[in-house]
């Protein structure tokens, strides 16, 4: 809203300074501060009204070391999260951008879904939560909107360059053609481009939606479990989210302007400099909240914030057009799932085979295989934390490296 306002004000008074809110490195920053100073000034007021109405967290004794002091701690924390986010968002974007549009809506609902199931939790006293079939179907339906609306909005497109010609100036000049298109990025290749529309040959060109949309369903469903899974231990997931988030908005920035983008040979998309506002303000958010959940926590996110965060990520990674890039960015999320999985699944073939289950894993996801291990808790999460750099390094680095 701010945009527009200090937009009016140059373009009818030629208000001195209003000009810097056509920057969008100006209005980055301003978003990433705003979230911070969001989050620690209501992180407080928020926790003691969870305080206040008893909104804490029950815990299941699964033999942790000082697990069981945890109990009592308020959760519900995504919605400071959900806030701080977007607060700054709706103050500083450009709001008649489709992928603003589209971001503040996935941030809604799917903290919608993770309120629903804190709140059975706490207030209904049901440790399962909400149910996970309906947790899928909330999933999978905000997956097909996002998958839709990247498909088939008119706004959502890439540019394709054509040949170089000298115009009437005698200046060396490039045509360009903004098109529809569902190209992605391919790691490490030289030419490292993916269109959708060529995977499976045998389908026609109409068909190509489908495709695109079960492949979002799946990696949206995938990162929000991914990031529901990591959040187990204090600052684990806010701190990883950071780090991802970080990245992604140097991803945005780069594919957002003409200039960068020819020159590491990327995907040009229009439009989609607006993201990199959603990205700080997100960044922003996550390490506020590090604030109050950094060990030991005074508030746990729940799934208010888990799964608002990972289905954020996801989205962010397709509209950016690197959601191939998400099992090297995403490793936190993608082990501790994996961590899950292979515990499940071995202690069920073993107890076929053996009559006895085992395990894999002293205890999954894997943050908890290291706490069994007597490992302090903070000390894991700075470990994961620096792994959590390194693949965003790496990922960055795919920019070049082919």
């Amino acid at each position: 809203m701010l945009y527009y306002l200090f937009d009016y004000l140059e373009k009818q008074y030629s208000l001195i300074g209003a000009s810097v809110f056509q920057y969008i490195s100006f209005r980055a920053g301003m978003a990433a501060v705003l979230s911070l100073v969001i989050t620690i000034l209501i992180g407080k007021r928020l926790i003691n009204f969870l305080q206040k109405k008893q909104v804490g967290e029950s815990i299941r004794d699964l033999g942790l070391e000082g697990q069981m002091a945890k109990k009592g701690t308020p959760t519900m924390g995504g919605l400071i999260i959900i806030s701080a986010i977007l607060i700054p968002v709706l103050l500083f974007a450009r709001l008649e951008n489709v992928y603003v549009i589209l971001l503040v809506g996935v941030t809604l609902a799917l903290g919608l879904i993770g309120f629903m199931d804190d709140y059975i939790k706490v207030f209904k006293k049901n440790k399962e939560g909400l149910a996970g079939k309906f947790k899928i179907v909330g999933q999978v339906s905000i997956g097909l909107i996002v998958g839709l609306t990247l498909y088939f909005n008119q706004n959502v497109v890439v540019r394709e360059y054509g040949d170089e010609t000298i115009n009437a100036e005698n200046e060396v000049v490039r045509e360009y053609e903004d098109v529809k298109s569902t190209k992605t990025t391919v790691p490490f290749l030289k030419d490292n481009e993916l269109d959708y529309d060529k995977v499976i040959p045998f389908l026609t060109h109409d068909s190509t939606w489908i495709i695109y949309v079960i492949v979002v369903i799946f990696i949206l469903t995938a990162v929000s479990n991914g990031a529901n899974l990591t959040d187990g231990i204090d600052g684990l997931a806010a701190g990883t989210s950071a780090i991802i988030g970080l990245t992604i908005a140097i991803l945005a920035y780069l594919s957002g302007r003409v200039d960068f983008s020819e020159y590491l040979n990327i995907l040009h998309i229009p439009n989609l400099s607006e993201v990199v506002i959603f990205c700080a303000a997100f960044v922003g958010a996550c390490i506020g909240f590090l604030w109050y959940n950094a060990y030991p926590a005074q508030v746990f996110m729940g799934d208010t914030g888990s799964l608002t965060i990972g289905g954020i990520i996801a989205v962010l990674a397709l509209i950016v057009r690197k959601e191939l890039l998400l099992p090297l960015l995403c490793g936190i999320f993608l082990i501790e799932s994996l961590s899950v999985m292979i515990q499940v699944g071995y202690f069920k073939y073993t107890k076929r085979k053996y009559g006895e289950g085992r395990r894999v894993f002293k205890m999954s996801p894997l943050h908890h295989h290291y706490q069994k291990m007597e490992i302090h808790e903070s000390k894991i999460v700075t470990r994961f934390w620096m792994v959590g750099i390194l693949l965003a390094i790496m990922t960055l680095a795919t920019l070049k490296l082919r």
